[in-house]
């Protein structure tokens, strides 16, 4: 994929990316599907490059990271847009990520349908025609998840459109969601069942499918999926938590999935080291912290090795290898220390380690990342297959498997959980270690949506200056349509109690 990203304006251009005042300024793409393109081979590849453009849009890349700040693990200061969307003051016309999602992953959907609605005119073979519709299904897919996740019931749309025929109304989430099992199902048929190379594979297929299948409570399917994921055994668990998340370790990485692809210098990117290394716009919460265990497996309320005067001692790996002090200083790869000029304080003493490349200290404004941010990997789909199965039938032995093999990761090495767990113990568990192993990986909100706690648990949060945090569940369980396409659209109903 990333020898791609070199044709990247030129594919763009064939996608339709000049459209960023909303989706449905979509004009040019029913004018660039001409005879003039689709003619051979690298025609096809520039345009496949082009749909897999989408996947570094903000919705997919680093700042999914600020999701976790409205998911409670973080917060965030410099006055930045998604501090009212956390504080629960999410309406309409609230820009920021009640836009952005809606509109990038439509212009990804467009880009999706452009190439399926004219690959077939091109000389290439049915198998690579294929596996490129697999790929293609696949992205289309995940945008349609997405959505789902964010909004629920959304306007879908399986071909392009002019302006007039996208002005429809929503379509209910339950038939959004069986078109997203029906084009992976497709994808899982045509894609190899190969390792991750940049492209989605057919590993990559099943464990979306599976985790689709989880956030709608299908545990049994979910589990099926997940667990044809592990049997396979094309994936598995890589030996260095920290470098799976920094360029040194994702070429080649068995549990990489699906990731946002960066290259210096033709793709490079401005974001986490700049972000999150310098100008420190993410904080991560005590309450995070605080919930790794002791390296005995024990929280920090029981376990003798817990030492209030050090919160870094005797910790779970992954506590340290994600969170650091604020004043900690930090080694590169070759062993020299380096300090940070952070532009700002932490507004709760704790800094992002995860993803954050010490190499590239001292950042400032030259300073071109190329860690890929990770999407799908292989420790989700086994704890994908540890809940889904615990919700099923219960705690069997095949659930502690999955969720030891996680903990007992190369480096990390944590116990493996208690034995003789109930169904609701053996659940929190598994909510437990979701939350330190995917911290700051965007995923906790959706987790807590999904699981319905967020009603209960955000409005136990205050944020550094005192604000006390809200969820309403009569509605923010999904965002608002954006302002802009209800004015557009005049079809599109909005979503309840905004």
């Amino acid at each position: 994929m990333k020898k791609y990203i070199k044709v990247f304006v030129t594919s763009m251009l064939l996608t339709g990316a000049a459209s960023c005042s909303g989706f449905l300024d979509k004009e040019p793409l029913d004018q660039l599907a001409s005879s003039t393109f689709w003619k051979n081979q690298a025609e096809v590849d520039m345009a496949l490059a082009g749909v897999y453009a989408r996947v570094l849009s903000s919705t997919f890349n680093h700042n999914t990271m600020f999701w976790d700040v409205m998911g409670g693990d973080l917060c965030t200061n410099q006055g930045n847009a998604v501090i009212p969307l956390a504080q629960g003051m999410v309406e309409p016309n609230s820009g920021s990520l009640v836009s952005s999602i809606y509109s990038e992953c439509y212009q990804g959907i467009s880009a999706c349908n452009f190439f399926l609605d004219n690959v077939d005119r091109s000389p290439i073979t049915d198998d690579v025609k294929n596996k490129y519709k697999g790929e293609v299904l696949f992205l289309r897919a995940m945008f349609y998840f997405t959505l789902t996740e964010f909004y629920g019931a959304v306007p879908m749309y399986t071909k392009l459109v002019s302006i007039n025929e996208a002005k429809v109304a929503k379509t209910a989430k339950a038939d959004v969601v069986a078109q997203i099992l029906t084009d992976l199902e497709t994808a899982i048929a045509q894609l190899p069942n190969v390792p991750y190379n940049g492209h989605a594979v057919k590993g990559s297929a099943l464990a979306l499918k599976a985790k689709v299948l989880l956030h709608n409570e299908r545990w049994e399917e979910a589990a099926a999926a997940a667990n044809q994921v592990i049997t396979d055994g094309v994936f598995s668990i890589f030996n260095n938590y920290r470098t799976m998340f920094l360029a040194t370790g994702q070429n080649n990485n068995p549990e990489i999935m699906m990731s946002a692809r960066y290259l210096n210098p033709d793709r490079s990117s401005q974001g986490p080291d700049i972000q999150f290394a310098w100008h420190g716009t993410i904080n991560p919460r005590a309450e995070l912290v605080d919930d790794y265990e002791c390296t005995d497996g024990l929280p920090i309320s029981t376990s003798p090795r817990y030492n209030p005067a050090n919160w870094r001692e005797n910790r779970d790996p992954r506590l340290l290898l994600t969170i650091k002090g604020f004043e900690d200083k930090v080694r590169n790869s070759a062993g020299v220390e380096m300090g940070f000029n952070y532009n700002a304080p932490s507004g709760t003493g704790y800094m992002p380690v995860k993803g954050l490349n010490w190499d590239a200290l001292p950042v400032d404004y030259n300073t071109r990342s190329e860690q890929d941010w990770v999407l799908l990997r292989y420790a989700e789909v086994l704890l994908i297959y540890a809940e889904a199965k615990n919700e099923h039938t219960g705690p069997d032995a095949s659930v502690y498997s999955a969720i030891n093999t996680v903990r007992s990761r190369p480096g990390v090495s944590m116990p493996d959980i208690p034995a003789g767990l109930s169904k609701e113990q053996m659940r929190q568990r598994i909510r437990h270690e979701r939350r330190v192993e995917f911290a700051l990986e965007g995923k906790r909100y959706l987790d807590i949506k999904r699981w319905k706690t967020a009603e209960t648990y955000i409005p136990t949060l205050v944020d550094p200056g005192g604000v006390r945090r809200q969820f309403n569940a009569a509605k923010h369980y999904v965002f608002p349509f954006p302002q802009s396409e209800i004015d557009t659209n005049d079809k599109l109903e909005q979503n309840p109690n905004y």
